[in-house]
């Protein structure tokens, strides 16, 4: 097993139509507003950019996310993901009742020298961190939607 190898998926019911959460997810460059753990993202051309993250634990990771497949007739945003963590991420939004049911999948090996060597016993805070980020992502957004 390598232990700097990580798979996340999160599902997040939002109370929004599928068309308004894809459009929100598709603007990188407003996740700092309705995202706490996002902390820094400079956009790249449309395609792509430089993203600084920083959840409970006291380490910041940069990654940079190119644009692997945009289709927004099947509500999928997929990034491939280069930095501190290397891999791919992919938003797929579907219709659920008045809302949306959002799926978020991640692979990624974590190629930060601090974790790499703190990656067996920090996994679980990893993984604990990885999930208070993605709750807080929700609710964010959840706000954020209703806002707007």
């Amino acid at each position: 097993m390598d232990w700097n190898h990580y798979r996340f998926r999160s599902l997040w019911a939002l109370p929004a139509p599928a068309p308004t959460v894809y459009r929100s997810l598709e603007r990188i460059e407003d996740y700092p507003r309705w995202w706490p753990q996002v902390r820094q993202v400079t956009r790249l051309g449309d395609t792509g950019g430089v993203v600084r993250i920083r959840s409970l634990l006291p380490y910041d990771l940069t990654t940079t996310l190119r644009e692997r497949r945009r289709d927004p007739a099947a509500g999928v945003l997929e990034v491939a993901i280069d930095g501190d963590m290397e891999g791919w991420a992919r938003w797929t939004v579907a219709p659920r009742g008045s809302g949306a049911l959002v799926r978020y999948d991640q692979e990624v090996v974590v190629g930060k020298p601090l974790l790499r060597r703190l990656a067996v016993p920090g996994r679980p805070l990893f993984r604990a961190n990885h999930r208070l980020m993605m709750r807080a992502g929700r609710r964010g957004l959840a706000a954020h939607l209703q806002a707007v």
